[in-house]
Parts: structure tokens; C-alpha cells; sequence
């Protein structure tokens, strides 16, 4: 009997092994799992049993074109200019390198050459799928699917994902699939509020976890297939807006990055795969220190002038923040959402004396200055608009839609580009200022460019976006870069690796945002997560909660605030000053530690736990009846740690108790709490 070539690709603790198809000339998936899973007849191995499809449509294919898989799921359809939509391809040779490999299938009649790329990310358990398109005559790719990843169920396919709503994002959401196909995704030009291009998936009840996250912040879905004979199927890649892309004769296309991960313990071990592989993704700017910032968005709105923001700013370095961001109504024309987005100039008539003698007397109070921008954003009364009405995504003959009053600058255009670069480098370069929120507030409706002919409007807004971040990596690097879109509109691993934090979603209210946190927290890492203490009412879940709260809340993730500190009376700022003091004792524990969640928002008790060399942080929130006794009266509610040595003992730095590790294990750590008392941060130092 013939071998069929194999080939094996090994991370820190898990293998992934491709081989060659015994049934036509595809590549499919062998074993992925801890290492040495590869080692054994395959778990996948269901070739040659087959009625009414074809193999390829039964196959654990790492990757087919619609013509050798015509019926269950293809990854790409192209179509030649004769009309004919297929490709019958052939195994062309592979490439591997160090923790690399590159498969090559080419079809003589189209010409298409297509390579499935793989990569092994160093000190992770992550491993890069994409794929590589090139021709020598024009074709039509109607879908361009990144990668297929194949996962072998015995009963049912449990898949977790993120869904929401705007002020509601990073919903955990569970579907058990039995048979069918599961989708989700985004046409908004951005990831979106209802779904995060993020996946998981388990066999059922068994605690291995799989998962997959797409780096592209443009159109996007995810596609599970519960197929015939035990197997999920799913495929993940970008949406065209024009229903296709068009591969000129000799042009290589690169499908978007396919993060795999995975980890045997579930989805808190999958949680903490992907931190790492953001901290990989951070590089050098991951021990740039998280600052505390003060953002004065919902303290002044649009309301903004020199003396009341040097008013927030005291009292902010008063109570220990380090940094202050003005937010949106600083520029010419910004008396409300309806004028003013495109013409960046500070307001003279809000900064009498000069913006710059402005950004001076903030950092005379010890903090640094940042700014909020939305670069992609017109408003249509501005004086950008009347300049260069061009510049808009618009169809002729058509009415554009406004959208939160604005129009959406069509980012793809070099010159629009090169405008946003040169108006964030005149900012940057003339003002002292170290932090720059990026914004984005609408997505496109009428999206065409009148007399351009063909264009992939999508992929190059996406460039232009990515474009204008890698210039302020390269041209700013001092510069701390927050990625917003309305909330949590557009957080990927593109993003995540050009920018420094994110804004989950516009929603602080607290018990809103631990659910949004909790989901969060399952895709993306601490470090990345902006969070601000604030005075907001909750919208979904308007129980009352304390101010300790809130900041042990906040403390998960990249603590600031957002509240009205001039209504604050002395005895919240004293305790405010006092949590941010024991933030700054913590964060590095809390960005670069090992992330444990602990229980859900359902929960009387949840929180998280961080582990950095001898020290273990526990942020513990009360989400139920603050009547002192959620079990039985007189006893306390207990949060079971984890990961923790059970032979040894750790010291509660604050209260002097010491415990087993088997104790905080077993029991966990106790809570007595009250209306009075409601959150709290327990720092354990290991003896």
C-alpha cells in the first residue's frame, strides 16, 4: 500500500498533522490535539465511505474548490470569463520550513495555482492558516474562504460564540449542533456588535476546546457544517461587497489570517491561549506600562473648553490618574454630532489661549495628554466635504444616508489615505500628545466610488485602515493607540496587533459591562481591554452596585475613568484614590499574568484570577442579593480558585490569613458580603 505523504506541525503543547488524501488530491486533516495525538490510526479517517456525494464531499478537507466538492460546503468558487465555475485541481509539491508549511494545488484549465499556508506561532498554542490565489487569466472568486478546520464530535458540536448589540457586546452565547449549518458574520465593513469573528467548539460535554478567530477587520463570516458521519466543518474568511473579487492574470491574492488554537482544558484554557498569543501580537509594546487614564466624554459631552477640562484634569491627577483624554467636541465645528468631523483644528474659541498652551498646563498637573479622533468620518457641512465631496463612499443617482449625521470617507483612496496620515501627523507632531483613540461611528450604506471601475472596496478600506495604523506604529511609536468603533465594533487580531487597547463597548453601567467583560475576556486578553469607572445607570441589568465595584470591575482589564469627578464628594474620591492605588500595585500582574475566569455573571459570586510568579490577584465581584448571606445565614460565599500549587501556602497580603492552596481549591476564598460591601481585590502572595 502506497503512504501518502504527512506532515506534522508542533507548538508548545499541541500537534497538527495534514496529509494527503488516499481518495483524490486534496489535503486533509490527519489528528490536532496534545502532542502526540498524531501517533495512531486517525480519528478523522472516514474516506471510501460515501453514497449519493462524493469523497471530497465527505472529506476532513483542509481546503476545496467548489467543482471537486460540488455538494457539501466548498471554500472557493471561481469562475473563468468563459462562464465555467469550478476548479479540478492537482497536488502541485509542498514547502516546509521551521514551524511552516505551504501546500500547492494547480488546475491547468483556469491556471489557477492556490497554496494553503500554515505557521506556527513561537510560544503559543496558535497556529496561522491562510491561503494564496494566483493565475495567468482572469478569474472570478466568488468566495475566497481562508481556511476549513475540521473537528471530529462524537455526539454533538457545542459551539460558543459572541454575539450582541451595540452598548451589549461579547455576549457568550452556547448552540449544541447536531446536524446543519450554523453562520454568522458582518456586511457592515467592520466585525460588527452582533458577532466577533470568533469561534469555539467542543464534542459535547468533553472539556478539549477548539477555537478559531479571523484577523480582518472588514466583512467577514464563520460557517459551521455538521456533516454525515460525525464531523464539524468549519469555514471562515472575508465577504466581498461586490459579491466576488477579480484575480488579474500573474496578481497573487493572500486570504486573511485563520488564528486555530487549542487547549484539553476547556474553555478557560482556550481563554488563556489566546491571551498569550496577544501578548505575542503586542511584541515590545506589551511592557509599555497601561496608564490610568481619565476620559472626559461623559462628563462634558460636547461641552468642551479649556477651563472646565483643566478642572477635570486636578481632580483626576488628584485621585492618581496618568493620563487625560479629551474626547469628541474639541475641533472647529463640533457644537454637536452634526458639523465638525473632517476639519481637525482645535476650537479657538474653546481654547482661547492656544491648544498647545492647553496641552501644556495638563501636563504640568503629571499626566499625559491623549486625544479622541475618528478619522474615517465626514460631517457633510464640514469644510472637508465641501472640498472634496469625493471623497465619500456614494452611488450616482442615489441619496446618501447619514448615519449619526456623518458621512463615511472612503478609506481606500490613497489620496484619502495620505490625508488621514498627514492630518494625524500635523496632531501628533505639533501637540504633546501620547494617546490617540481612534474612533469609528457608522458603517458604509451607499458603498460604491463612482468611475473608479473594478474595485474590492472592502479589502481596501481594510488596507487603507491598516495602512494608516502601521504608519503611526512606525512614525509615532511613543504613541498608546485605543481602537473603538462605537464600542466594540471592530476588535480582531488585525486591529489587536496595530493597536495597544480597545473599548469593548460604550456601555459602563456594572453589571452590563461584567457580562460584557466575562465574554470578552474568553477571546482577548486583559491587556487589550479598556475599562472605565463611571456614574451610568445599567441599561439591561439596573440593579445599583457600589463604587468598589466598579473599579474592581474596571481592574480586570486597562483601568480608567469616565465619571464626572466635580460631583463626587470627598469620601468617593479618598476611595476611589485608594483603588487606583492598588491598581498600580497590581497591573503588571493583571496584563501579563496567566487569566483564570471564575464562575459567570449568573453567579452569586464571579471573578477573575491572575498568577504572575508568586503573587495571585483575585478580583471578586458580587452578583447577587447583597444581604450578607447568598447561601446560608452566617456563612459566606466562597469563589473556588484554580491553578494554584495544592502543597502550598499563600498569604492574603492585605488581611495577613493564610491558606492551603488545597483550601483555596477545594473551598475557595470567602466572601461576607453586603450592600455595603460588594466587590473585592484579594492579592495572595505564595510562601
Amino acid at each position: 500500500m502506497t503512504t501518502r505523504p504527512r506532515w506534522t506541525l508542533r507548538t508548545r503543547h499541541i500537534s497538527y498533522t495534514v496529509r494527503l488524501s488516499p481518495d483524490g488530491p486534496w489535503a486533509e486533516l490527519d489528528a490536532w490535539g496534545p502532542l502526540g495525538v498524531e501517533t495512531g490510526p486517525s480519528a478523522l479517517d472516514w474516506s471510501r465511505r460515501t453514497h449519493f456525494v462524493t469523497p471530497a464531499d465527505a472529506a476532513p478537507a483542509e481546503y476545496l474548490p467548489f467543482g471537486l466538492r460540488p455538494f457539501n460546503g466548498s471554500d472557493l468558487v471561481a469562475t473563468r470569463p468563459d462562464g465555467e465555475r469550478g476548479v479540478w485541481w492537482e497536488f502541485a509539491g509542498a514547502e516546509e520550513g521551521e514551524g511552516s508549511l505551504r501546500l500547492a494545488f494547480h488546475d491547468a484549465r483556469s491556471s489557477l495555482r492556490t497554496v494553503l499556508c500554515y505557521e506556527t506561532v513561537s510560544d503559543t498554542d496558535v497556529i496561522l492558516r491562510w491561503t494564496e490565489f494566483t493565475a495567468d487569466t482572469e478569474l472570478r472568486l466568488e468566495r475566497l474562504d481562508s481556511a476549513a478546520v475540521n473537528i471530529p464530535v462524537t455526539d454533538v458540536a457545542r459551539l460558543t460564540y459572541l454575539t450582541g448589540q451595540w452598548s451589549q457586546e461579547f455576549q457568550k452565547t452556547r448552540l449544541d449542533l447536531s446536524r446543519g449549518t450554523f453562520t454568522m458574520g458582518s456586511v457592515q465593513a467592520v466585525p460588527g456588535h452582533a458577532y466577533a469573528p470568533w469561534l469555539a467548539v467542543q464534542d459535547g460535554d468533553a472539556p478539549a476546546a477548539y477555537g478559531i478567530a479571523l484577523a480582518w477587520p472588514g466583512n467577514w463570516h464563520i460557517t459551521a457544517e455538521a456533516e454525515p458521519g460525525g464531523a464539524l466543518r468549519v469555514r471562515a474568511g472575508r465577504v466581498p461587497h461586490e459579491g466576488f473579487v477579480r484575480l488579474a492574470p500573474g496578481d497573487t491574492l493572500t486570504t486573511p489570517r485563520l488564528a486555530c488554537a487549542f487547549s484539553p482544558d476547556g474553555l478557560d484554557g482556550l481563554s488563556r491561549v489566546w491571551h498569550r498569543y496577544e501578548r505575542r501580537l503586542a511584541g515590545e509594546r506589551l511592557h509599555r506600562p497601561r496608564k490610568v487614564l481619565y476620559n472626559s466624554w461623559e462628563a462634558t459631552g460636547f461641552d468642551v473648553d479649556a477651563a472646565g477640562q483643566l478642572e477635570l484634569a486636578k481632580a483626576a491627577a488628584d485621585l492618581g490618574a496618568e493620563l487625560f483624554v479629551v474626547d469628541d467636541g474639541w475641533f472647529t465645528g463640533r457644537a454637536d454630532d452634526t458639523g465638525g468631523l473632517g476639519d481637525w483644528h482645535p476650537d479657538p474659541a474653546a481654547f482661547p489661549q492656544g491648544f498647545d498652551r492647553f496641552v501644556e498646563e495638563v501636563r504640568a498637573l503629571g499626566l499625559d495628554f491623549g486625544l479622541w479622533v475618528e478619522p474615517e468620518a465626514v460631517s457633510p457641512t464640514s469644510r472637508l466635504y465641501a472640498e472634496h465631496p469625493e471623497w465619500v463612499y456614494r452611488l450616482d443617482g442615489r441619496p446618501a444616508r447619514l448615519i449619526r449625521n456623518q458621512l463615511l470617507l472612503d478609506l481606500g483612496r490613497g489620496d484619502v489615505q495620505d490625508f488621514v496620515i498627514a492630518t494625524l501627523d500635523r496632531l501628533l507632531g505639533t501637540y504633546a500628545i501620547s494617546y490617540l483613540k481612534w474612533d469609528m461611528n457608522r458603517p458604509p450604506t451607499e458603498r460604491g466610488r463612482p468611475g473608479a471601475g473594478p474595485a474590492d472596496l472592502d479589502a481596501e478600506h481594510v488596507a487603507g485602515y491598516l495602512r494608516v495604523l502601521d504608519h503611526l506604529r512606525t512614525a509615532h511609536p511613543g504613541v498608546t493607540v485605543e481602537g473603538c468603533a462605537g464600542g466594540g465594533g471592530r476588535i480582531e487580531h488585525a486591529t489587536l496587533a496595530r493597536t495597544d487597547v480597545v473599548w469593548p463597548s460604550d456601555n459602563t453601567a456594572p453589571l452590563d459591562r461584567l457580562s460584557v467583560q466575562y465574554g470578552f475576556l474568553h477571546a482577548h486578553a486583559p491587556h487589550t481591554m479598556s475599562s472605565w469607572v463611571t456614574d451610568a445607570p445599567g441599561v439591561f441589568d439596573p440593579r445599583p452596585r457600589s463604587l468598589a465595584f466598579r473599579f474592581v470591575n474596571a481592574m480586570c482589564g486597562v483601568l480608567g475613568i469616565g465619571a464626572d469627578l466635580r460631583a463626587w464628594n470627598p469620601e468617593q474620591r479618598a476611595e476611589a484614590a485608594g483603588w487606583i492605588a492598588r491598581y498600580k500595585e497590581v497591573r503588571d500582574i493583571v496584563h501579563h499574568g496567566e487569566a483564570r475566569l471564575l464562575g459567570t455573571p449568573g453567579d452569586t459570586t464571579c471573578g477573575v484570577q491572575y498568577e504572575r510568579g508568586d503573587r495571585t490577584v483575585v478580583a471578586a465581584l458580587s452578583t447577587g442579593r447583597l444581604d450578607g448571606a447568598p447561601l446560608v445565614p452566617g456563612r459566606p460565599d466562597r469563589l473556588r480558585l484554580r491553578g494554584l500549587d495544592p502543597a502550598a501556602h499563600y498569604r492574603d497580603e492585605r488581611t495577613g490569613t493564610t491558606y492551603g492552596g488545597a483550601h483555596l481549591l477545594h473551598y475557595g476564598l470567602p466572601f461576607s458580603w453586603s450592600a455595603e460591601h460588594d466587590a473585592d481585590l484579594v492579592v495572595l502572595t505564595r510562601r
